[in-house]
C-alpha cells in the first residue's frame, strides 16, 4: 500500500527520507525513481539490511542509525514515508531490543505515530509530504487532527479493510476490553497523505536542493 503511494509522489532528484526503515524498500524504491533518499532506523539490523538491500538494487541511500528525527536536525525534504511502529500493547514499556522493536507502540499504539505528527513540519520543505501508514485501531481521527494542527493538509489516500493481522489477533481480546476493537476480527490500514502549505526556512535548508 504504501508503496504504491510512494510511488505516486515521486519525482526525479526529490529529497526523500525513509522514516522507521525497517528492511528499506520503500527507500530503496525512492532511490529507483531517481530520488535522493535519506533512511532511518533505531535498530542495528535494519540500518546493515538497507545498506545491503541498497547495495543489491546498485542505488545509494543514506543510512542514519537513531531514533526518528532525532539525528535530522536542521535537514528538511521533500517527501517523508513513514511505516512507524503501531500495534497496541498492553504496557507502555517499550522493547530495547529485538524483533518487538519494530511493532510495539504502547498501550494506545500511538508512541512514534504521536512524535512523528507533532514533529514532521519541522522537517518538510514548503509544499512538502507525508505518507504514513498505520492501523484505525490506532485512532485515524487523532492523525488527521495531530497534523492539520501543525499546519499540514491531511487527509486519508489509502484504506485497505481486511482480517487483523497476527500481532493484532495475538492481542484483539485486550484490544476489545480496551475499546480498541470491535467484535469484528477486521480493521482497515490506512495510508495519510499531509501535505506543508506554510513556507519555512530559506531556500538554502533544503535538503537535496544543492
Amino acid at each position: 500500500m504504501l508503496a504504491r503511494c510512494l510511488q505516486r509522489e515521486l519525482k526525479p532528484g526529490m529529497s526523500v527520507l525513509d522514516l522507521c526503515t525497517g528492511s528499506g524498500m520503500l527507500a530503496v524504491t525512492a532511490a529507483l525513481a531517481g530520488a535522493s533518499v535519506t533512511a532511518v532506523d533505531v535498530s542495528r539490523r535494519a540500518a546493515l539490511s538497507v545498506e545491503l538491500n541498497a547495495w543489491l538494487n546498485g542505488v545509494d541511500v543514506e543510512v542514519i542509525r537513531g531514533d526518528l528525527f532525532g539525528p535530522l536536525a536542521g535537514r528538511r525534504f521533500d517527501l517523508i514515508v513513514s511505516n512507524p511502529p503501531y500495534v497496541p500493547t498492553p504496557s507502555d514499556e517499550l522493547p530495547s531490543s529485538g524483533p518487538g522493536r519494530a511493532w510495539e507502540a504502547g498501550q494506545t499504539g500511538r508512541v512514534f505515530i504521536d512524535r512523528i505528527c507533532s514533529q514532521v513540519a519541522d522537517h518538510l520543505t514548503p509544499a512538502g509530504r507525508l505518507l504514513m501508514v498505520h492501523s484505525t485501531v490506532c485512532g485515524e481521527q487523532q492523525s488527521l487532527a495531530a497534523l492539520s494542527g501543525q499546519g499540514l493538509e491531511a487527509e486519508v489516500v489509502w484504506r485497505h479493510r481486511g482480517r487483523l493481522g497476527p500481532r493484532l489477533r495475538e492481542r484483539a481480546d485486550w484490544l476489545r476490553q480496551n475499546e480498541l476493537l470491535s467484535d469484528e476480527d477486521q480493521d482497515e490500514v490506512i495510508v495519510i497523505r499531509a501535505v506543508s502549505r506554510v513556507p519555512v526556512g530559506p531556500v538554502a535548508d533544503r535538503v537535496g536542493s544543492m
